[in-house]
């Protein structure tokens, strides 16, 4: 990345206009157009923007909140830059997984595979570390002995071989991996935390997002629709990961078709009280759990009611009720000998 020099900066620098445009004040400062959003993302990866202009951009879209034509088009520009293969292998879902665990373990996971193992393809992609105390999907998986890719070409062979492959975001964007890290240099988070849940960079059909803060299920919302996503369901999960909370209702807001935009409510599936946080963490109950060796509700009904949630999604059935009958079918016919699909 070039280097601050007082001897140019008499001379605009290319990328300060983005800046211009978010920071000239409460009268004459506005929100980005997707494509300039687009452009803006892209110098950023490329290294074509200074340090100080990332940190003023990302800071000056957190003040604001970024809008869904600023995600559309930050996706949009990291989607430009990403190296994928010649040929992309054909995926059914895109599922990602940036927040992490801090009062639960992630359950999701389970749904996730026992997805793959019934015939779907899955591609997750997320990151860990830039939030101390939490239990992240990568550790978890290479727990239960599946291979984490270090290309897009390599979760292709995995997608071939069990239906479900995962990419770290480093792999996917060094750059982006390297700006969600700022997190604790700014103190805040920024808009990479939510556009680099979109990325879906082997364009699957149906995307699944799980946010923390209620106020972005229509950010989300608005950028599938201006990204042209066929489909995708976005709600409230547990830690901000795509993951049912059991004990809560749970609103969940889909786009179809591209466009058309719905509102589900789904009724708990355990009673109140809130399960109370695990003082553990012990990933090994993951394992436990898929083999029987244990039973727990909370986590059986978190598992079975995520994958509910990505089967009406992906459209595979038709009703609240299908689904659930369905994901627990296919919970009570699990293979409680192997976690590892061969497809």
């Amino acid at each position: 990345m070039p280097a601050f020099s007082p001897a140019v900066a008499a001379e605009p620098h290319p990328f300060a206009r983005f800046v211009a445009i978010l920071g000239r004040g409460k009268t004459r400062s506005r929100s980005l157009e997707i494509s300039e959003a687009r452009e803006a993302m892209a110098m950023i990866l490329r290294g074509e923007a200074l340090p100080e202009q990332i940190g003023a951009f990302l800071m000056l879209l957190r003040l604001k909140e970024e809008t869904p034509e600023e995600i559309a088009g930050f996706t949009l520009g990291a989607r430009d830059i990403m190296a994928l293969p010649a040929k992309t292998p054909n995926v059914d879902v895109d599922w990602s997984s940036y927040a992490g665990k801090r009062r639960q373990l992630p359950w999701f996971v389970l749904s996730a595979l026992l997805l793959a193992r019934n015939g779907s393809k899955v591609f997750m992609h997320g990151t860990e570390g830039h939030t101390p105390g939490r239990v992240y999907t990568r550790e978890c998986l290479e727990h239960l002995g599946f291979p984490i890719a270090a290309s897009f070409d390599e979760a292709a062979v995995h997608i071939g071989a069990h239906n479900f492959a995962y990419v770290p975001l480093e792999v996917m964007s060094p750059k982006l991996k390297e700006l969600i890290e700022l997190r604790p240099v700014l103190g805040l988070r920024s808009p990479v935390h939510s556009f680099s849940r979109m990325l879906n960079p082997f364009d699957a059909p149906c995307m699944l997002q799980g946010i923390f803060h209620p106020s972005f299920m229509d950010t989300h919302v608005g950028a599938a629709v201006h990204l042209n996503q066929q489909d995708m369901a976005v709600f409230r999960g547990e830690g901000g990961e795509i993951e049912r909370r059991p004990h809560k209702p749970c609103e969940v807001r889909t786009v179809h078709n591209g466009g058309t935009v719905d509102t589900e409510r789904w009724p708990p599936l355990l009673p109140e009280p809130r399960q109370p946080a695990d003082e553990q963490m012990d990933i090994a109950a993951l394992g436990q759990l898929w083999r029987g060796e244990i039973e727990i509700d909370y986590a059986e009904a978190a598992v079975t009611g995520t994958l509910a949630l990505a089967l009406k999604a992906m459209r595979r059935v038709d009703s609240i009720d299908q689904a659930q009958a369905m994901a627990q079918s296919m919970w009570d016919a699990r293979d409680k000998t192997s976690i590892l699909n061969a497809a």
